[in-house]
Parts: C-alpha cells; sequence; structure tokens
C-alpha cells in the first residue's frame, strides 16, 4: 500500500542510497530491501529500482557536467560495450536466485579493500588513455550482466575495472561510472516494464531521494578530491561486503 509515509521512507532511503551510489557503490543493498519491506515482491522491487537508478545518474551526470568534468565520447564507448551484458542479466534475473553469487561477490570486495590499501607507485593519469585494453571490454560485459541481473555492488566492481585496468584517479572514475550505469540500466529497466515488474508510485518516490543524493556526491566528490572518495569507498565496500557475506 503506497501513502505518504512510504513515500517518506523511499525519499530518505533514495537520498542516502544515491550518495552511495555516486561516491562508492552499495546503494542499492538499502534501497531493495526497503522495497521489499513496503510489501513488493523482490522482482518487482529489482524493477522499481531501476527507476531510481536511471534518475539518479542522470543527475549526477548533469551535475558533473556543471563541474566541467565529462569526458562524453569515452563515457559512451565504455557504456555500449556493457550493454549485451545488461539485457541478459535483466532476463537472467527474472528467474534465477543470486544468494551464491552475492557471497562471491562479497568475497571480491574483501580483496578490493585489500588491494586499496596497499600503496600503489603508479601515478594515476588525470585523462581517459586513448587506447581501450581488452581486459576492460571482457570487465564491461561481465560488468554489465552482473548490473542488469541484481545491480547490487556493481559501482565497486566499475570502480575497481576503471581505477586499476585504466589507470584513472577517483573523481575521474566516478564521472564515467555514473555514465555507464545510466547507460547499461536503461535496458534491463525496459525488461522489467515489459514483463509488468514496475511500481510506478514507490519508483518515482524513491527515485526523488536519489536524484537528490546523488547531485550532491557528485558535487561532494569533485570538491573533496579523492582521498575523501578513498575513505568512503573502503568503508562502504566492508560493510557492503559484510552484508553479502550474511554477517549481520
Amino acid at each position: 500500500m503506497f501513502d505518504f509515509t512510504s513515500a517518506l521512507i523511499l525519499f530518505s532511503v533514495g537520498t542516502i542510497s544515491g550518495f552511495m551510489n555516486v561516491i562508492g557503490g552499495g546503494g542499492s543493498s538499502l534501497t531493495l530491501p526497503a522495497l521489499i519491506f513496503l510489501g513488493l515482491d523482490s522482482t518487482t522491487a529489482n524493477g522499481t529500482n531501476r527507476i531510481a537508478v536511471i534518475i539518479q545518474n542522470i543527475s549526477a551526470v548533469y551535475a558533473f557536467k556543471r563541474e566541467n568534468h565529462h569526458q562524453f565520447g569515452m563515457s559512451l564507448k565504455l557504456s555500449l560495450m556493457t550493454l549485451p551484458g545488461a539485457i541478459a542479466g535483466a532476463v537472467f534475473s527474472l528467474s534465477i536466485g543470486d544468494d551464491l553469487f552475492q557471497k562471491i561477490l562479497g568475497i571480491i570486495m574483501i580483496g578490493v579493500i585489500i588491494s586499496m590499501l596497499i600503496p600503489n607507485p603508479k601515478t594515476r593519469a588525470k585523462e581517459t588513455p586513448g587506447k581501450i585494453p581488452w581486459t576492460v571490454h571482457l570487465s564491461m560485459f561481465g560488468i554489465g550482466f552482473y548490473g542488469g541481473f541484481i545491480q547490487v555492488g556493481m559501482g565497486f566492481m566499475l570502480m575497481a575495472v576503471l581505477l586499476y585496468l585504466m589507470n584513472l584517479n577517483l573523481i575521474i572514475v566516478n564521472m564515467h561510472k555514473v555514465f555507464i550505469v545510466l547507460i547499461l540500466t536503461i535496458p534491463a529497466f525496459f525488461v522489467f516494464l515489459f514483463t509488468g515488474n514496475i511500481n510506478w508510485q514507490f519508483g518515482i518516490s524513491l527515485a526523488a531521494g536519489n536524484a537528490f543524493g546523488a547531485w550532491w556526491a557528485a558535487k561532494l566528490s569533485i570538491r573533496k578530491g579523492e582521498s575523501f572518495i578513498k575513505a568512503f569507498l573502503i568503508v562502504a565496500v566492508f560493510i557492503m561486503a559484510l552484508k553479502l557475506l550474511n554477517v549481520f
């Protein structure tokens, strides 16, 4: 049942989620349980969450552009690599559970934290390199599949690829990430829409909060710099990993 209290809860959760997703990731670990708690089945919650993700990333892309941080050509190239996987993952999600995959992802996230804590002597590039390594092509397909499937934690995977395989700093990583997530979520959204797994009232309320949180997160990530993003990311990844491993 949708009412003012439900709308307020979803806006509040969405604000936190939007901030988390732009700075690091894992915001859907809050929004999906909230949607289920308010009465949606898991598949409809998964589909409804896509409305918020799309609006959130439109807001973040616009905020980065306003701050003169954009490389739309490269962002689009990276995004297109994810689309085949995103469509396949969304179709797969309609009938398959994700418990084992989440446990595997939790272990991967612990590895990401460890790798971030190890000093890296390489100087990270400020600009996107002209040639995209083949490992990035393969990784983007896998990320697209996971993003279409469940989406929770996908931001962390994207950050790892852009950070370590493309040698970018965290501000540029976040700039590309929000564009990529926007594009790959669109086909997944239509899969859920055409199969009747969207609740518009819940989705719009959640999306308003996500957009608000994403806007401020994009601005803060630019103004506070890489050290702020890294600190937030380590804490967020650790909490997300423990959740996926059912530690709490």
